[in-house]
């Protein structure tokens, strides 16, 4: 049965920036919820890392516009977002 046909509402989805980071010592990139429009790759960021979300320093190395939640690169009830820009 179709869920908006039972009374329930269709969720609208969001439109997110992300952004691969890289971290010194580090093998892999990650990736994070970008709250800032001026973000580009090449930019110093402070981001949580690891269990304990300690802030370190990483630099982007890409960023993706107006992706719907759907499409995020990263499922959306685990991803953590850049603190800040340096």
């Amino acid at each position: 049965m179709i869920h908006s046909l039972c009374g329930g509402v269709i969720r609208e989805n969001g439109m997110f920036d992300f952004a691969k980071v890289t971290f010194a010592g580090e093998e892999r990139p990650y990736w994070y919820l970008c709250p800032f429009s001026d973000a580009e790759a090449g930019r110093k960021v402070l981001a949580p890392f690891g269990r304990g979300d300690a802030l370190r320093t990483g630099v982007i190395v890409r960023i993706e516009r107006n992706v719907s939640e759907q499409a995020a690169p990263y499922p959306m009830n685990r991803i953590r977002a850049i603190e800040r820009l340096l």
